[in-house]
């Protein structure tokens, strides 16, 4: 962007737009990661699971859960006490709006409770059927790790580029667990 008289403006951008080059290296790692989840899915398929082992990644999500909870009560309530966002902000939630870090624990804690249920259905799925293997456990804690790093990036930097990622590796895995879930019955 430039000025009429084709200076630049003053100061550097702060977000600066990504470009095609940032989105084919996202793609490249993201059909790397594909693929290796589809060659461990394929050599870890045989080994079935008893029920126990599948609580271990949604009590492991739940905990994520209660800590960015906790981080998000900590960051709102702390900013409100020493002066850094008004309470009128969480009346309205478009007056005085709050420094930008402030408010990172609660949209982290609000996308831990959307693509996360569909987790939490499929695990309770098949532990109610019965149905497991070693490579939807693997799949299971997995998909916990990309959240616990896209919770991580998302609270400490929020780098959107990387939080992206890592929400795509987690969308990634997700489809995994209930492509399998499904294709087990369908066979």
């Amino acid at each position: 962007m430039t000025n009429s008289d084709g200076s630049r403006p003053p100061g550097p951008q702060k977000y600066p737009s990504p470009t095609l080059n940032d989105y084919l290296r996202v793609a490249t790692v993201l059909t790397l990661f594909t693929a290796a989840v589809s060659f461990s899915v394929v050599r870890s398929a045989q080994g079935l699971r008893a029920v126990d082992d599948l609580v271990g990644p949604i009590l492991a999500m739940v905990g994520l859960t209660g800590v960015v909870w906790l981080l998000m009560v900590v960051a709102r309530n702390g900013g409100v006490l020493r002066g850094l966002v008004s309470a009128k902000y969480y009346e309205d939630y478009t007056s005085d709006v709050p420094i930008e870090w402030i408010e990172r624990p609660a949209r982290t804690f609000n996308n831990l409770m959307q693509v996360p249920t569909l987790f939490y259905v499929v695990c309770l799925l098949m532990i109610a059927t019965g149905w497991r293997d070693d490579a939807q456990l693997g799949l299971a804690w997995l998909f916990v790790l990309t959240r616990l790093v896209h919770a991580t990036v998302y609270i400490a930097f929020n780098n959107v580029k990387w939080r992206f990622a890592c929400w795509m590796t987690g969308c990634i895995t997700l489809i995994f667990l209930w492509v399998r879930f499904a294709a087990s019955f369908l066979s």
